[in-house]
């Protein structure tokens, strides 16, 4: 969700593990939630490369393993690596964000 492209009407192709993950609710409530965020992505930097940012300022992490697809996925994640760090008003807003949920019992 947090590529900032799934919209509450997305659908995939029958036997897409998306089918599973992203029934309605899950779907709706993720793309809310996405949707809330996408004003603070600053010029120049994609919702993507916000998030892997906001990630990599926790000083626990270490490391991060985001889905590299295609070549220009790899490509955007190290660079986005190798990057600044967000800005701390920046960063205080995101953790605004925070989401707690229960996992549901089809999510394993």
């Amino acid at each position: 969700t947090l590529t900032g492209t799934l919209s509450k009407d997305s659908t995939w192709p029958e036997g897409d593990w998306r089918n599973t993950y992203f029934v309605p609710e899950n779907l709706h409530s993720s793309v809310e939630r996405a949707d809330a965020l996408k004003p603070l992505v600053p010029d120049g930097m994609t919702m993507a490369e916000m998030a892997l940012r906001f990630i990599l300022a926790n000083p626990s992490v270490g490391t991060i393993i985001p889905g590299m697809r295609r070549l220009h996925n790899v490509e955007s994640n190290v660079a986005t690596s190798d990057g600044a760090a967000l800005a701390p008003e920046l960063l205080a807003q995101l953790k605004g964000h925070r989401w707690e949920r229960t996992p549901k019992s089809w999510s394993g």
